[in-house]
C-alpha cells in the first residue's frame, strides 16, 4: 500500500529537519497537535521508510572525505554499486548517467583504508572502465544547508520556536575521543536514540551521554541529518551538478546554492569541476528552472548535470526503494 502523507506528516518531517532531536512535546506545541499524535505519526513515517534522523560527524571533526565518479560496464553497474554500498567507509552511492556511471562518497578512517579503495580495489575491478576521485575541501552541512523544499512548510515563527543546532556559534575544531566511537556509531544508525538507550550502548551514565552529545553539537563536531525518501514527498527527480567556478567566486556560489531549498548537499572539491551540488526537484521542468534561474544567475563557468537513476545508499543507509536495510557487506570483485 502506498504511503499517503498529509500536511501534519509533512510538517513533522520539516520539524525534524530543523532539529532532529527536538522532543515530540515541543513539535506538537509548535504544530498545534498533541505529543501523542506526533509520536504516533513519527513512528509510522519511520517504519514506512519515509524519513530517519542520523547523527553524523562534521567534515571538520573527521578524516577528509572523497567523491568518486566511475564509468562502469552497464551490465555490471548494479552489482558494483551494491558492493560499494556495503562498504562501511562508503556513505553515498548513486547510479547516474543512464546507469553507466556510479557516484559515491567515502570517508576513510585511515590513509591505508583510503589507498586500499582508491589505489587497489577499484582500479583492479574489471567492470570499472575509468574513475576519478575528488577530495572534499569544504562541505555545507546541517541546518539551513539541508533540503527544505517542503509542501506545507513551517513558518519562520514555528522554526524559531523549535530552535536548532544550526543557530550555534561558528564551529571550532574539536578532537574526538576514542571513547566517542560507540556513541557516534549508535547515533549514525538512529539520531533519535534516547540518552538512556545511548547510555546502554556506551556504558556511560545518562548525564555523561547528554553532556557529550551537547558538547559535540556545540563544538560543531556533530550534526543531525534527516534522511528523506523525497519521492514520497512528491520530489522524485534528483541530479548531481558538477560546476566549474573561479576561486574568487567559490564561497559566494557555494553558499548561494547550499541555501537553495532544492539543495541537499554542496561541497567544494578538487578537480576541474570544483563545486559539487546534489539537488532534488518535483519534475524535470523544476530542475530546468533551477538550472536556468538559480544556477544561471551565478558566476558559473562550466556546468555538467547527471540525473540520478537510483540511490543505492544514502547517508550510510542502504536503500531498497523507500525502505532501509542493513545486510552484510560482500567484497568488490577484482581480477
Amino acid at each position: 500500500m502506498a504511503t499517503v502523507l498529509d500536511a501534519v506528516d509533512r510538517q513533522i518531517v520539516h520539524a525534524m529537519q530543523v532539529d532532529g532531536r527536538a522532543p515530540f512535546s515541543r513539535i506538537g506545541a509548535v504544530l498545534g497537535v498533541s505529543e501523542q499524535t506526533v509520536a504516533r505519526r513519527w513512528r509510522r513515517l519511520r517504519a514506512d521508510g519515509v524519513v530517519r534522523v542520523l547523527g553524523l560527524t562534521t567534515p571538520e571533526a573527521s578524516e577528509p572525505s572523497w567523491h568518486i565518479r566511475m564509468r562502469v560496464q552497464p551490465a555490471a553497474a548494479g552489482a558494483v554499486a551494491d558492493a560499494l554500498a556495503r562498504r562501511p567507509d562508503v556513505s553515498w552511492v548513486s547510479l547516474t548517467a543512464g546507469g553507466a556511471e556510479i557516484t559515491c562518497s567515502t570517508r576513510p578512517r585511515t590513509t591505508r583504508q583510503r589507498d586500499a579503495l582508491l589505489l587497489d580495489r577499484l582500479p583492479r575491478t574489471v567492470q570499472v572502465i575509468d574513475l576519478a576521485a575528488f577530495s572534499v575541501l569544504h562541505s555545507y552541512v546541517g541546518g539551513a544547508y539541508e533540503w527544505t523544499d517542503f509542501d506545507d512548510p513551517l513558518s519562520e515563527e514555528q522554526i524559531a520556536a523549535l530552535g536548532s543546532d544550526s543557530a550555534r556559534a561558528t564551529p571550532t575544531p574539536v578532537a574526538l575521543d576514542p571513547e566517542d566511537e560507540l556513541l557516534l556509531a549508535a547515533l549514525a544508525t538512529d539520531g533519535r536514540l534516547s540518552y538512556a538507550e545511548l547510555a546502554g550502548v556506551t556504558g556511560w551514565s545518562e548525564s555523561r551521554v547528554a553532556r557529550r552529545v551537547e558538547a559535540l553539537r556545540s563544538a560543531g563536531a556533530l550534526y543531525f541529518d534527516l534522511e528523506i525518501a523525497t519521492e514520497l514527498l512528491g520530489h522524485p527527480v534528483s541530479a548531481l551538478l558538477w560546476l566549474g567556478v573561479a576561486p574568487k567566486d567559490l564561497a559566494h556560489v557555494g553558499e548561494s546554492l547550499a541555501r537553495a531549498p532544492e539543495t541537499g548537499f554542496t561541497a567544494v572539491v578538487t578537480g576541474p569541476a570544483n563545486l559539487m551540488v546534489a539537488v532534488t526537484c518535483r519534475d524535470t521542468a523544476h530542475l530546468y528552472r533551477f538550472l536556468t534561474d538559480r544556477v544561471g544567475a551565478l558566476p558559473v563557468r562550466t556546468l555538467e548535470t547527471s540525473t540520478v537513476l537510483r540511490r543505492v545508499k544514502q547517508a550510510g543507509s542502504l536503500m531498497d526503494g523507500p525502505r532501509l536495510t542493513d545486510p552484510e557487506p560482500p567484497p568488490v570483485r577484482g581480477r
